[in-house]
């Protein structure tokens, strides 16, 4: 079943008991899916899917964060749009997945003591491994400790 059918049942479901912040929170997520679907004329993938998840979540957080303190009401809104939409989320490999993934890459690559001069090389094949299934941030934090100076 892909994300979209999945959603607008949840929506239904949310619809039907009332519960108006799920409801509103699974349009705006089933809107963009089906705005990325219809400009690619075709079905989206599960990396796709997962990547339109992501960017919602992102976006909600960046409102949260970028609402003033005393604007409860919207950081309420948008912890409840998180809540939700984390459930369509794709699982975030943990600090040991990041690290097994990076020792398979330095192992193939070669590299025993890889230096920061070779991190480019290094992220180039790391991050098609782990694009959306994990942090970013935290994916680049982890291969630092690997580097020597």
């Amino acid at each position: 079943m892909s994300k979209i059918d999945l959603v607008r049942k949840e929506m239904m479901e949310a619809l039907k008991n009332k519960d108006t912040v799920r409801k509103e929170a699974l349009s705006l997520l089933l809107s963009s899916l089906k705005a990325v679907a219809k400009d690619k004329n075709a079905d989206l993938s599960e990396e796709e899917e997962n990547a339109i998840v992501l960017k919602e979540i992102k976006q909600t957080k960046e409102t949260m964060d970028s609402a003033p303190e005393s604007r409860t009401d919207i950081i309420d809104e948008c912890k409840a749009r998180l809540a939700v939409l984390s459930e369509f989320a794709p699982k975030s490999m943990d600090e040991q997945e990041i690290k097994a993934v990076i020792e398979k890459v330095l192992h193939d690559l070669g590299f025993q003591t890889p230096t920061v001069k070779e991190k480019g090389i290094i992220m180039k094949n790391l991050m098609p491994l782990v694009k959306g299934k994990a942090d970013t941030g935290l994916v680049n934090q982890i291969l630092g400790e690997y580097l020597k100076a």
